[in-house]
């Protein structure tokens, strides 16, 4: 391989989730294609790197400060749901199911990893809850994993004695799945779960 396309491969690998199998196929993908999309890409790559920022509201990624979904009236200010990463909430956004606001902790807690609270956004997420209108409710939602779990209980400790009521988002077997293929904490979890029909 050429110098130019293995640098490309080797630096398309050091994103997550690609593979060096996968980088070889994108850079042949890239250098089959005409010179404007190359451009394009290179300069959308510019642009997010130059134009966003955080959100100083609820930290999520931005071009505009405080975002879109901080000034929008038609979201509930008094109901905030915690999240780990902007892409959480775009997943969570995207069911159109909450209506409410966002704050993302870039990160989880994870002792072995050295990330301590002081390494999240908890501090903000603090001083929002004296806000006006004054926040009700703080949804948690990290993953179930340990450092999810972690996360979720030291929020709830922090916010608990400061008057805002503080709930969990539900964890159990997904929609479609078949009880015999799902392990034995996803049932338990499921069991406690369980809501009245």
């Amino acid at each position: 391989m050429a110098d130019p396309i293995r640098r490309l491969v080797q630096e398309l690998a050091r994103l997550p989730g690609i593979g060096e199998k996968s980088a070889t196929r994108l850079a042949f993908h890239l250098i089959r294609g005409n010179r404007q999309q190359i451009q394009d890409l290179a300069q959308a790559l510019l642009d997010v790197t130059d134009k966003i920022r955080l959100c100083s509201v609820c930290m999520t990624m931005t071009e505009a400060d405080p975002c879109s979904m901080c000034t929008d009236p038609r979201r509930d200010a008094e109901t905030i749901c915690v999240v780990a990463s902007p892409s959480d909430l775009i997943a969570i956004d995207r069911g159109g199911h909450f209506r409410g606001r966002f704050h993302v902790l870039h990160g989880l807690l994870s002792p072995l990893e050295g990330i301590g609270p002081d390494d999240l956004r908890l501090a903000e997420l603090v001083r929002r809850l004296g806000g006006d209108p004054p926040v009700r409710e703080v949804i948690i939602a990290t993953s179930p994993s340990v450092d999810g779990e972690a996360t979720a209980m030291y929020i709830a400790r922090t916010l608990k004695p400061l008057g805002v009521k503080v709930s969990r988002i539900a964890t159990g077997l997904p929609v479609g799945g078949e009880l015999e293929y799902s392990d034995q904490a996803t049932i338990a979890r499921a069991l406690a779960g369980r809501a009245t029909m």
